[in-house]
């Protein structure tokens, strides 16, 4: 069971000698299952891995609520700022960003949504969001959070645009999503004022800080995502571990989305433990969708 593909990549670099009794594997995070991607790409997995990240109850609970409450919750707790009427800057539009959006806009921030895909900008625009380059996003942001799964998303282009006591957060990978010996070449000083906010001065005297050192902020300022939301991730990654053993020899080395009976089962267990019940299809409405000569 994997987070990010750190445990995947380390087998496949420096531990090659434990890959031949490894039956499958999980994968939790977005970044993860990019690198898995790639992995298969260039012929470098060796055993199947399922995809728990894309299961529907999985990032659209996990990826959106949780990540979207403990980020706030980190860069609070971090900063004690008041986030309404600041201008937030979030990169990043899948469904990590879409719940920090959410949660910013919802404690009276203006957003500002940054993204490289023209269907997800599509969608913040139509959610009420501001949409623009992190060129000119990099002018108005008060905080700034990352949420994409890449490298150097703010760099040295952006920290030249910024005001003076930009805040800088990362919630979406590693601590290379802010380009962070970028600013420390743009700076004459570094000083800590609390326990994760580094100030950074730069050599023009604006001030830029950043926080948790640009690791997860959700992780190092906070606790993570609460247990009523990791929940349904952990039972697809336990249900789909028991899946792996079962098909043991029948798949190939590749990455594999979560089986749908599957993931609608923890979605069943999750509302039953909520005490919710939903309605279920008459005899009759089974037939008239598996039919097609009812009709207008």
């Amino acid at each position: 069971m994997d987070d990010g593909c750190d445990l995947v990549s380390t087998l496949h670099s420096d531990r090659r000698d434990l890959l031949e009794p490894v039956v499958g594997g999980t994968e939790e995070t977005t970044t993860g299952v990019i690198r898995l991607r790639a992995m298969t790409a260039d012929g470098s997995l060796r055993y199947p891995v399922i995809a728990v990240n894309d299961a529907l109850t999985k990032h659209l609970f996990d990826n959106r609520y949780g990540t979207g409450q403990s980020t706030i919750d980190g860069v609070l707790r971090a900063t004690n700022l008041l986030l309404s009427g600041m201008t937030v800057v979030v990169a990043g539009y899948g469904w990590c960003g879409r719940g920090i959006a959410t949660r910013a806009m919802g404690m009276g921030a203006q957003v500002i949504v940054c993204e490289i895909d023209p269907v997800r900008a599509l969608e913040a625009s139509m959610d009420g969001f501001r949409v623009m380059p992190m060129s000119r996003a990099a002018r108005e942001g008060d905080l700034f959070v990352t949420a994409t799964g890449n490298k150097h998303v703010l760099r040295r282009e952006h920290f030249e645009k910024m005001k003076s006591g930009a805040i800088v957060a990362n919630s979406g990978h590693f601590n290379v999503e802010i380009d962070i010996p970028a600013l420390d070449k743009l700076s004459k000083s570094r000083r800590r004022i609390r326990d994760v906010v580094d100030v950074y001065t730069l050599k023009n005297g604006r001030e830029i800080s950043l926080l948790a050192e640009g690791r997860l902020v959700n992780l190092s300022a906070a606790e993570g995502h609460p247990a009523s939301v990791m929940d349904m991730s952990f039972a697809n990654q336990a249900l789909c571990a028991e899946h792996l053993v079962r098909t043991k020899g029948r798949l190939e080395p590749g990455v594999y989305t979560v089986p749908e009976p599957l993931d609608r089962k923890v979605a069943a267990l999750k509302l039953s433990s909520m005490g919710i019940r939903i309605d279920k299809l008459t005899a009759e409405q089974k037939s008239y969708q598996a039919s097609w000569q009812e009709g207008t």
